[in-house]
């Protein structure tokens, strides 16, 4: 495979190149530039942090689990670009010096170059934009403190990149969603990569052969997010924190359960249709998108398909999905706002789920008129509360209503006890999230968050 990008503003072309090497592994191995480490090697920790610039501007990526490929036709930039032809140091590594941001310094580049993209994009809520850079010496005050002296200074033109020009490097990397129908139809044993948040762990801890490969990053027509007069229609590859953007207005409570979902950098990588099409039961966009009501669109040649979300989910690890045929989008009816989502999980930021519930109950004079009630972390699939939306629809919305279907979740999950939590436990916060629903329903206030005396 050929690819070309731009490298600290020098244009790299590269032939033969492997589907699954990794962006670090070439810069470390190939390159000499050592600056960008290597730590969790599954985009946990940050400190393989690097800018990417495509056409919709800059973004922090992990270079731990982002394949060559997927950078064709775009600009890179590690920690030694960060700093001018001349020497200048970028106004955030002069501010880390000067705030005293750095001790043992493993994590610093990763931090530097998360700061250097949220400074080119104007960034300031700083605490979000290093959720997926982690330190173990410094602590995070001087940091922050780094990061909120550089609000106000210019961007250096030096960082200011565009992205490469390339044309079409390879079949493997289709530019659109009919070039993906064509070159998947031939190569239905394909493994596709969209963002490689899920699949770059297959490489880098699985060790796994993935070969061949199509790359999605190219398909532009399948990032689009349609916010219509009736209908919400997402693309599947939309990243999450488009996606988050996207629901801010529409689905606040949603839109807030992505910010806590994985970091920044995975966010930019991670797309909708990969945390879909993967299946996983953990995964937090299908039950947000099933309390929505959400259809899903395949796309095999030129076949098209939908089916309500939830249908596409048949077991552990098996989705309604023929070969050949992949995510094209997801689409959901507009409605009034009653959906909200609880993720619960270990730690607050970038932490897989224990549990995550999404409730969306339209109540009509006094009752239930609809309820779609979905989870995550409850079953070997995202599945919906049947037995408790049957328990609620055509009641009245009172506490002991909603309290008299909380035995019905019994009947909806027999989780199970792993380590993040034990089945017992996954019950009692299932009911307490329906419980905690209604309370915020009745305008009282449920944050855990908000400490007052």
């Amino acid at each position: 495979m050929k690819i070309t990008f731009l490298l600290n503003g020098e244009t790299v072309e590269l032939a033969d190149v492997p589907p699954t090497a990794t962006l670090l592994d070439w810069l470390r191995e190939e390159r000499g530039l050592t600056g960008t480490k290597e730590g969790c090697n599954e985009g946990d920790c940050g400190a393989c942090t690097v800018m990417v610039t495509d056409r919709d501007g800059a973004k922090a990526l992990n270079a731990c689990i982002l394949f060559l490929p997927q950078l064709h036709g775009k600009a890179v930039r590690t920690v030694e670009g960060a700093s001018g032809p001349d020497g200048q140091m970028h106004p955030v590594q002069q501010a880390m010096v000067e705030h005293h941001g750095s001790q043992c310094g493993f994590c610093t580049p990763g931090f530097v170059m998360s700061m250097v993209a949220a400074h080119a994009n104007g960034a300031t809520d700083h605490d979000t934009q290093l959720a997926g850079n982690l330190c173990r010496c410094t602590g995070y005050a001087p940091i922050i403190r780094a990061a909120e002296s550089v609000e106000a200074q210019p961007v250096p033109v030096w960082v200011k990149d565009k992205p490469a020009a390339a044309g079409a490097a390879s079949p493997m990397l289709p530019r659109s969603g009919d070039e993906l129908a064509e070159v998947y139809a031939a190569h239905p044993d394909a493994t596709l990569v969209a963002g490689a948040t899920d699949v770059g762990l297959w490489v880098t801890k699985q060790l796994r052969d993935l070969d061949p490969v199509i790359f999605l990053t190219g398909c532009d027509d399948l990032k689009a997010i349609e916010v219509g007069k009736d209908e919400v229609r997402i693309g599947a590859m939309a990243d999450m924190n488009r996606l988050g953007a996207a629901m801010a207005d529409l689905h606040p409570s949603y839109a807030e359960m992505i910010r806590r979902y994985a970091s920044v950098q995975v966010r930019h990588a991670a797309t909708v249709g990969g945390n879909i099409a993967n299946g996983s039961p953990i995964g937090d966009n299908p039950p947000a998108l099933i309390a929505l009501g959400a259809t899903l669109h395949l796309r095999k040649g030129d076949d098209r398909r939908s089916l309500p979300l939830e249908a596409f989910f048949l077991d552990y690890g098996k989705q309604d999905r023929a070969p050949g045929e992949f995510v094209e989008a997801v689409s959901f009816a507009r409605q009034d706002d009653r959906l909200k989502c609880y993720k619960l999980s270990k730690r607050f930021d970038q932490d897989i789920s224990a549990v995550c519930g999404c409730f969306n109950i339209v109540v009509a004079e006094g009752a239930v008129a609809e309820a779609r009630i979905a989870f995550g972390g409850m079953a070997g699939i995202p599945k919906r509360a049947a037995n408790v939306e049957a328990a609620l629809v055509g009641r009245p919305w009172t506490y002991e209503a909603v309290h008299a279907a909380l035995p019905a979740f019994g009947a909806d999950f027999t989780p199970m006890t792993d380590m993040r939590a034990s089945a017992e436990y996954r019950l009692e916060t299932a009911r307490a999230m329906l419980e905690r629903y209604f309370a915020e329903d009745q305008g009282e206030i449920t944050n855990v968050l908000e400490v007052s005396a």
